[in-house]
């Protein structure tokens, strides 16, 4: 049978969906996480399932294109029976969807998710008199610690078997004041001891402060990232000894086999040097993401788009659109995704526009090389600076598309507040894990292609083979592209190969680096000190290093998130808009960023 997990944003659907399919699905802590219905199987006392889990919906009367696609599937019938996940914690507000989901008339069961909180607050919830107002079976669980499932699923295969047509409460023609106030009566009815939520209510007067919660904020994100530069240094240091062995191991080995010359010098200096230059960052990269997901689980972030409610409605949008922002912190590509939560194209839009201006993770390694090649101890400062540069230039282009389309004011913000809670480890680790797993696969597919082809344009020429890169394909194309940034202090043609490659993957730009300037191990000290004296000997200085940065957190977003944007938009003259409007803001601002710096560094 095909079952159907309903509910609220932030409710726990996608947990549960996660814990009976094996998936690996994105949960947080934070409304909006869900943006498409997502399917997979599950074996019951021998019988396979098809589990379909929706985008979240406060009730049937929707908005956003995630909320009409779960409108649209459950009122269309494709399904066996509906399993209406309500957060035991938040009752009053998760009863209302329940009640119009049984005015539907089909076989469902009502499972109330996140009852470990409630024993916490020392709560005591009458299940089986909540059934007896609803005339449906009422199930308490809580997907986290993977309680009740057996039994819930048990009861959707009743209530399916039984294709019962749930009996409507008795509020069918009440007016919504009425339904809430009918709701309430339940509730009270249900629900003894309801105690405070003395901790949330008592951190939400700090974290929530209109001043206060903003400074809060960047301390947290500032905090964040020098833990990811810092300890993330320090624990790559034994990839970096073991990549430096594993260069002379292999060298060594083709050359004991008599491998041809050119084939070793592929092996060794184009992808050696390119992929593995690129995973010895992978530390950096799981150290944020922990953080991150940290943030996430424990229901901070959710808070993050309140505080910036004001700051965004003045720029012509809603706090809301600050989630799909802060997703840009990890990937364009679901950031793009989550514009499907704003309620009208025209904010999908100049969200869509405004997202890739923020620092994903792929630039990260970028950072890192660069600025501990030339800006020292104060590398992490240097670093950290281009997640605010994102955000400034993020809202100028917003407040600059504020007026078109003749969209005037937002309406109200109405946003879940979920309790603080103890991050789960596993929800963590399932979090880091899906990103080193794109980390990886990008490693082992873009930038291990990319690596190959860079390194046959440096080595080919017209007349074939060259032993000067100067002569070669990707000599003849970046002394071409090198005038255009040369207002940029980007002049060299080894940049602007490495820019050009970057549009693959943000991380190309480090293997193309490592590429072009013959460095196996260019992560480690010793290459970025080589880094630094074949930068150094061009009068690439530390206002041009300042410079690249700037134009690798601004420019052309990766071929991935292009794509996302183009089937998002559904045009490709929006699509190369965007990119055009990028590359001239990266332009204009690196170049600004290069003649400013030259007068102080």
């Amino acid at each position: 049978m095909t079952i159907a997990f309903a509910g609220n944003p932030n409710c726990g659907k996608t947990t549960l969906f996660n814990a009976y399919t094996g998936a690996s699905l994105k949960v947080a802590n934070w409304p909006g996480v869900t943006v498409e219905k997502k399917e997979g199987t599950y074996v019951f006392g021998g019988r396979q399932h098809t589990l379909v889990d929706l985008p979240g919906i406060y009730s049937l009367s929707t908005y956003t294109l995630e909320e009409k696609l779960s409108r649209q599937f459950l009122l269309e019938g494709g399904t066996d029976v509906i399993i209406d996940v309500a957060d035991a914690s938040c009752l009053s507000r998760n009863l209302y969807l329940t009640l119009q989901l049984i005015q539907l008339g089909r076989p469902m069961v009502l499972a109330l998710n996140m009852m470990d909180i409630l024993k916490k607050r020392r709560a005591r919830l009458n299940v089986q008199r909540l059934a007896d107002f609803l005339k449906i079976p009422v199930i308490p669980i809580s997907a986290r610690r993977r309680e009740g499932l057996d039994t819930l699923m048990r009861a959707a295969e009743k209530a399916a078997r039984e294709k019962a047509h749930p009996a409507p409460a008795p509020f069918e023609n009440m007016e919504i004041r009425d339904r809430f106030a009918w709701i309430e009566a339940v509730v009270a009815a249900c629900l003894s001891d309801r105690g405070p939520k003395a901790f949330t209510d008592r951190l939400d007067k700090i974290l929530l402060h209109p001043l206060w919660g903003i400074c809060i904020f960047f301390v947290i994100i500032a905090a964040v990232f020098l833990f990811t530069f810092s300890l993330g240094n320090f624990v790559k240091i034994p990839l970096e000894a073991g990549l430096d062995q594993l260069c002379v191991h292999v060298q060594r080995g083709l050359e004991a086999i008599h491998t041809v010359p050119w084939l070793t010098a592929l092996i060794t200096d184009g992808i050696l040097s390119g992929v593995g230059g690129i995973l010895t960052f992978l530390p950096n990269i799981v150290l944020l993401f922990f953080a991150l997901a940290f943030l996430e689980d424990s229901g901070y972030m959710a808070r993050v788009a309140y505080i910036m409610d004001g700051m965004m409605r003045t720029l012509g949008l809603s706090g809301r659109a600050f989630i799909p922002l802060l997703l840009g912190m990890g990937c364009t590509v679901p950031a793009v995704l989550a514009s499907r939560t704003l309620e009208t194209r025209h904010d999908r839009l100049r969200v869509i526009l405004v997202t890739p201006f923020i620092s994903c993770s792929a630039r990260l390694p970028v950072y890192i090389l660069i600025a501990g090649a030339f800006f020292g101890k104060f590398a992490p400062l240097a670093a950290l600076s281009m997640y605010g540069i994102g955000l400034l230039a993020a809202g100028i282009v917003a407040g600059c598309t504020k007026h078109l389309g003749g969209k005037n004011g937002q309406p109200p913000l109405l946003l879940e507040m979920p309790d603080y809670k103890a991050p789960t480890l596993r929800t963590m680790l399932l979090y880091v894990w899906e990103k080193i797993r794109d980390y990886l696969t990008r490693a082992g597919t873009t930038i291990f292609l990319a690596s190959i082809v860079l390194w046959v344009l440096l080595n080919v020429g017209p007349g074939g083979f060259t032993h000067s890169m100067q002569d070669s394909f990707a000599g003849w194309i970046g002394r071409a592209v090198a005038p255009l940034l040369a207002p940029c202090g980007l002049g060299l043609w080894q940049i602007a190969v490495a820019l050009i490659a970057g549009i693959a993957a943000k991380e190309v730009v480090v293997s193309s680096m490592a590429v072009l300037y013959g460095i196996t191990n260019i992560a480690s000290q010793g290459g970025t000190s080589a880094l630094h004296a074949s930068l150094a000997a061009y009068g690439f200085g530390p206002a041009n290093a300042y410079a690249l940065m700037v134009f690798v957190l601004l420019y052309i977003p990766c071929a991935a998130a292009l794509a996302t944007i183009k089937s998002e938009t559904k045009s490709r003259l929006w699509t190369a808009g965007a990119a055009a409007l990028q590359l001239g803001t990266a332009w204009v601002l690196s170049a600004l960023a290069y003649h400013i710096g030259r007068l102080f560094l």
